[in-house]
C-alpha cells in the first residue's frame, strides 16, 4: 500500500489538482487581500462560468480550452458591474453589507440556474479526454495536464501585472492602505470594482479548465470553494503565495487521502491539516499579525 510508485503517482495527480484550486484560491484571496470581505457568491458565480463555457461547446462547438479568453473576459466584466451596480452600490461602504449582499446573491444565482438550467448533470465530450500520458509509474490525463500547466501561466501573468503594472501597484496599495490610498488621489471604488472583477475572471479561467474533465449542475461551484476557503485560511488570508502551496498541499492531500483511505474518506487529511495549521500558526502558513 506504501509502494513509491503509488505514492508518486499520487502527488502527481495531487499537484495537478491543486493547480485547479490554485486559480479558485487566488481569485478568493484577491478579493479578501483588497475589499476584506469573503466573497460568499464564489462558488455561485464558478457555475455560471462553467455554464457558460458548456454551452459556448454545446451551441457552438468551441472548445473549452480556446473559450478560455472570452469566458475569462466575461467574467471580469461580470464581476465589475456587479460591484459597480449592486455590491458598492448598495453596500454603503460597510464590509458586513457586502457579506450580506454576496450571501444573497449567490442565493439568488444558484435558484436562477436551477430554473433555467435544471438539475440534470451536464458534462463535455472532447476527443482528448480519455488521452493519457505515462510518466514512470503514473498515468496523468491529459486534459488536466494541460490545466495545471495552463493555470501556473495565468497565476504567473496575474503575478506580474499586480507587481508591474499601474492598477496593480494601485490594488496593492489599497489593499495595505485604504485611506492612504484616497489621500494620494487613487479612485478607490474603481479599484474595488476591478479587483472584484480580477477575482471572479480567475473563476472564468478556472471554469475552461475545468469542464474537458469535470461536470457542471447548479451547486457543482460549491465544493471547489469550500476547498478554496480552506486554502485561503490555510496560506493566510490575503496571501498569493499562501494560497499557491496551500493549493498544490491541499491537492497532494486529497489525492493521498483518497488512496489509502478511500474516495470518501480522503477528505479528511484536509479538515486535519485545516485544524492542525488553525492550532499551531492561527495566522496560516504566510499569513502575519493584524
Amino acid at each position: 500500500m506504501f509502494d513509491p510508485a503509488f505514492l508518486f503517482a499520487g502527488i502527481l495527480n495531487g499537484l495537478l489538482a491543486g493547480g485547479i484550486y490554485v486559480l479558485v484560491a487566488v481569485g478568493l484571496t484577491l478579493i479578501y487581500g483588497v475589499l476584506h470581505i469573503i466573497n460568499f457568491a464564489h462558488g455561485s458565480l464558478l457555475m455560471l462560468a462553467m455554464y457558460a463555457v458548456f454551452y459556448l461547446w454545446r451551441l457552438i462547438g468551441i472548445d473549452p480550452y480556446a473559450a478560455l479568453p472570452v469566458v475569462t473576459a466575461g467574467a471580469f466584466g461580470l464581476g465589475f458591474v456587479l460591484y459597480r451596480l449592486l455590491i458598492g452600490r448598495y453596500s454603503h461602504g460597510r464590509d458586513e453589507n457586502i457579506l450580506l449582499i454576496t450571501l444573497g446573491l449567490s442565493i439568488v444565482i444558484d435558484n436562477v440556474a436551477l430554473l433555467f438550467f435544471g438539475g440534470d448533470t451536464q458534462t463535455i465530450d472532447v476527443p482528448y479526454a480519455g488521452t493519457f500520458v505515462e510518466i514512470g509509474a503514473a498515468f496523468l490525463p491529459l486534459p488536466k495536464i494541460i490545466s495545471f500547466g495552463a493555470s501556473l501561466v495565468i497565476c504567473a501573468a496575474l503575478g506580474v501585472y499586480m507587481a508591474r503594472s499601474d492598477m496593480g501597484k494601485a490594488i496593492r496599495a489599497v489593499a495595505k492602505e485604504r485611506q492612504g490610498a484616497r489621500l494620494v488621489g487613487i479612485d478607490v471604488e474603481n479599484v474595488f470594482a476591478v479587483s472584484y472583477g480580477i477575482g471572479i475572471a480567475c473563476l472564468g479561467a478556472a471554469a475552461c479548465l475545468l469542464m474537458p474533465t469535470y461536470y457542471v449542475t447548479p451547486s457543482s461551484g460549491h465544493a471547489f470553494v469550500l476547498v478554496a476557503f480552506t486554502i485561503v485560511v490555510l496560506g493566510g488570508m490575503g496571501s498569493f503565495a499562501g494560497a499557491a502551496v496551500g493549493g498544490f498541499l491541499i491537492g497532494i492531500t486529497e489525492s493521498l487521502g483518497g488512496l489509502f483511505l478511500g474516495e470518501q474518506l480522503g477528505q479528511i487529511g484536509i479538515s486535519l491539516i485545516f485544524i492542525l495549521i488553525l492550532l499551531l500558526k492561527p495566522t496560516g502558513l504566510f499569513g502575519s499579525k493584524a
